[in-house]
């Protein structure tokens, strides 16, 4: 999994010339390239093109109404501007809000209609909080227009959360078919949230929660994404169930934190590997992404902490039965763009999303004490209920 990079050490004369290559090339670019205003080249940037943060990615991932997907895309476009350190571009992020509750307005039927009745009271509660709410959208033209940035800020991920409370309202089962020859496998139809209690191996302790004591055990939760990965996410939700990881060991290297197999073995699903690029609407099966084709996943491996299947031991085309790892994403040992060099290759099917912080201070031979599915069983479908 780790990428390697030699190092070879060149004449210094050819050093010299490759220097005045480089820096003529360099000129030559910056001549001839058209000039992108700073905002403009925010959102162009390789770095936005996907998700940085695992609820970023979880949000995008929700197969939700087309207006809904709308009023999101304007509201994160406002993420990017408000990363440039001076002289923001209020003006932008005004229309784009404005943008977004036009949406709102003019398509409430359309978004209330596309909830389950049975949810719609809810629903109608949270739309109310999106438009007319403390933090809705109304209150953050009015924070733009004032130039606070801090309330802005907080305007917007409130806005954002309550619209992918309203999407999963939205997105009650799978959007696609399963392929007949997987339908006797474990799957989960939604979404679900996984508790794990970490214990350290030796005397040593995790630092302690804000103003507390030392901790011997650091909880962590992560949210599995079957919208996305319903079969690896669906094994994996199995495994918990069935208490499998409870006592195993992890083993961590620059890159990863891994569940011990050992402990593990002859359990589980061999479940092929499950990636959905980004703009379809089904997973691609035993099959990996070209990210230098411009092919990149909706749940990527370039996030920190998110969740992943290793590989088979017997074949790439497939994920292992149950040993998994978290990913220490580091932008320091990526490629172009800020992206692993082994982003889509693997089945991503979730993320860490309480306890983030911990994921450092886990070293080799600390222990599962439990896991456990603390949400999302009802999503959980066994073969033999098929």
């Amino acid at each position: 999994m780790q990428q390697l990079t030699s190092l070879i050490e060149k004449p210094k004369g050819r050093k010299q010339l490759e220097s005045a290559v480089a820096a003529f090339v360099l000129c030559l670019q910056l001549t001839l390239s058209p000039i992108i205003p700073s905002a403009e080249a925010v959102l162009y940037s390789p770095e936005t093109k996907i998700p940085r943060t695992g609820e970023l990615a979880l949000r995008r991932a929700i197969p939700a109404n087309t207006n809904m997907k709308a009023i999101q895309d304007s509201l994160e476009d406002i993420s990017y501007l408000l990363r440039i350190p001076q002289r923001k571009p209020y003006g932008t992020m005004e229309g784009n809000v404005k943008k977004a509750l036009k949406i709102a307005l003019d398509e409430k039927e359309s978004i209330l209609s596309s909830i389950p009745s049975e949810l719609k009271e809810e629903g109608s509660v949270l739309y109310a909080s999106l438009t007319d709410g403390k933090d809705g959208l109304k209150n953050l033209i009015e924070s733009i227009k004032n130039k606070d940035a801090d309330k802005v800020s907080v305007g917007l991920a409130s806005s954002l959360d309550t619209i992918a409370q309203l999407e999963l309202l939205q997105a009650p089962g799978l959007s696609f078919l399963l392929p007949a020859q997987y339908l006797n496998y474990p799957r989960l139809t939604g979404r679900a949230i996984v508790e794990f209690a970490i214990g350290k191996g030796d005397s040593s302790t995790f630092s302690p929660e804000s103003g507390g004591q030392p901790r011997n055990n650091a909880i962590i939760q992560v949210v599995l994404d079957g919208y996305s990965a319903p079969l690896t996410a669906g094994n994996f939700a199995k495994l918990v169930v069935d208490g499998a990881y409870d006592g195993v060991k992890l083993n961590c290297t620059d890159q990863a934190i891994l569940s011990d197999t050992r402990t593990v073995k002859d359990k589980g699903y061999s479940v092929p590997l499950e990636i959905m690029p980004s703009g379809q609407f089904e997973p691609l099966y035993k099959t990996t992404l070209s990210v230098q084709d411009g092919e990149l996943p909706v749940l990527p491996l370039s996030v920190y902490g998110a969740l992943v299947m290793a590989h088979s031991e017997v074949s790439d085309e497939y994920s292992s039965p149950n040993q998994f790892f978290f990913y220490l994403y580091d932008k320091r040992n990526a490629g172009l763009g800020g992206l692993s060099f082994d982003e889509g290759q693997f089945s991503v099917f979730g993320y860490t999303t309480m306890g983030r912080e911990t994921l450092s201070e886990i070293k080799s031979g600390d222990v599962i004490r439990y896991a456990k599915l603390i949400q999302g069983q009802d999503r959980l479908v066994l073969p033999q209920q098929n």
